[in-house]
């Protein structure tokens, strides 16, 4: 459908209202009432279905397509995720890496060591992935170092998300270079060129900042999962530890490279492919962390099954909030936000890097969704791109980018999994997460307007 001519409606009206008042009451009966925000989520939604005239019923469907979608792909990741980092915790490993990471990196480097390390981590991975590869180390060493678990925490946040935003091969940047018909290679080098200093702003520097006004303690039951007390037994190696932990990186990357430079059809490309999707890349992980952190340093075969049994009960709420996240996701795209929103910016006169963005904020406040926020809005701006230059096209499709990961809140599986994860309460998240990637998204934007200017 053409958006760029259709006329407002009352319905249109009727659905900016709705969106509202489901945000509205999410954050009200979570904050005030003390409802578990699976509940709350889950009234929010039908606030938001039956206010824009949706069959009870149809609330009903989309909710649950929605959940399911997402604990389908995201919820056996975090399982495994979470079996691989009580391995690690119960082995030692994480206390191997953390002691060595601690040992080069002492006091005020701690913060910028954390950030370098995420955004490794987070070059190939999706930010779910690799936040369940990084919060046993992050509690381990926070632990350790004695420094406010904040100031540990937010700079890895910050280099995971700032390079699933801007970089390519993440799926986000990738749907926009294809859309704008922008060049991978010149994206990357711009992406990388935009994020160092996002991820500075938003990670250390911010993080330093926060920790000192806000008081944050590892959740319970996690950081107890996460830092177990390792028995008298020989520790795995560092070289091991690190192997583990980045053995679905290197899969991942691996995939990443064959879709990049080899033949599609390729016997090695195929491969690289299966072993490289986030579902086999931590199955394998979790097989070899049992053989090489369990077995081989004399753990018992029931002493490591009940590991990973033991880990599986502290993601329970966990998984209920980001499915309940993922189905007010799907209602609000069901009711046809995202088309209401194309049409608000269908008649703006700006120019493309800020029009991108902001297209792209709008979307994502309102659907929750990075993925439909960058196709709807690389979509309306693909017409008006035909007669840039490569280096344009790329900065729009960065800007577009920059704009989907703008003050993510509770429409955002990401805003629960932090929230869950460190155990904050919801006003807590709004400083740790979505601020943070508001620093990110306002950083790119300058980001890509600055060297605009500099290519014109």
């Amino acid at each position: 459908m053409d958006l760029s001519h259709a006329a407002w409606l009352a319905h249109d009206t009727r659905l900016i209202v709705c969106c509202l008042a489901a945000i509205t009451s999410i954050i009200v009966l979570i904050s005030l009432t003390k409802l578990p925000p699976f509940l709350a989520i889950l009234i929010g939604t039908f606030i938001a279905g039956l206010g824009a005239a949706l069959p009870p019923e149809e609330v009903a469907k989309a909710f649950s397509k929605g959940a399911g979608s997402l604990l389908g792909e995201a919820g056996i990741i975090i399982a495994l995720g979470a079996m691989l980092g009580a391995l690690m915790a119960e082995s030692g490993a994480a206390d191997r890496i953390a002691s060595t990471l601690l040992r080069h990196a002492k006091g005020k480097a701690l913060p910028w060591v954390m950030a370098l390390v995420a955004m490794v981590i987070g070059l190939p991975l999706f930010f779910e992935v690799g936040l369940v590869l990084m919060v046993p180390v992050i509690f381990v060493i926070a632990r350790q170092s004695g420094q406010p678990l904040l100031k540990v925490a937010i700079p890895a946040l910050a280099g995971m998300t700032t390079l699933h935003a801007l970089m390519p091969p993440h799926p986000g940047p990738l749907i926009a270079v294809s859309a704008l018909h922008a060049d991978l290679g010149m994206t990357m080098l711009l992406g990388l060129c935009i994020a160092v200093p996002a991820v500075i702003l938003a990670g250390p520097l911010y993080g330093i900042w926060l920790a000192k006004r806000l008081d944050v303690q590892e959740p319970p039951e996690l950081g107890a999962l996460f830092t177990a007390k390792v028995e008298t037994r020989r520790k795995p190696s560092f070289a091991v530890s690190l192997l583990i932990i980045l053995l679905p990186v290197l899969l991942m990357l691996g995939s990443t490279l064959a879709k990049i430079a080899m033949a599609p059809q390729g016997n090695l490309a195929l491969t690289l492919k299966f072993l490289g999707e986030p579902l086999i890349a931590l199955g394998i992980a979790v097989i070899a962390a049992v053989i090489c952190l369990g077995w081989s340093i004399g753990m018992a075969r029931d002493q490591v099954g009940g590991v990973l049994r033991k880990s599986l009960g502290p993601i329970a709420v966990l998984l209920l909030t980001i499915g309940a996240g993922g189905g007010l996701k799907q209602t609000l795209l069901e009711v046809g936000i995202s088309d209401t929103i194309s049409k608000v910016a269908s008649g703006a006169h700006l120019s493309y890097v800020l029009l991108a963005w902001l297209i792209a904020v709008a979307l994502r406040q309102a659907t929750g969704s990075a993925t439909v926020a960058t196709t709807t809005t690389a979509g309306i701006l693909a017409p008006l791109m035909a007669g840039l230059a490569s280096t344009q096209s790329s900065l729009v499709a960065l800007a577009i980018g920059a704009g989907s990961v703008f003050f993510c809140h509770v429409n955002d599986a990401g805003f629960w999994m932090v929230r869950e994860y460190f155990g904050l309460q919801l006003k807590q998240t709004i400083w740790v997460w979505s601020v943070l990637q508001t620093i990110v998204s306002v950083v790119g934007l300058v980001g890509a307007l600055l060297l605009w200017q500099w290519f014109q």
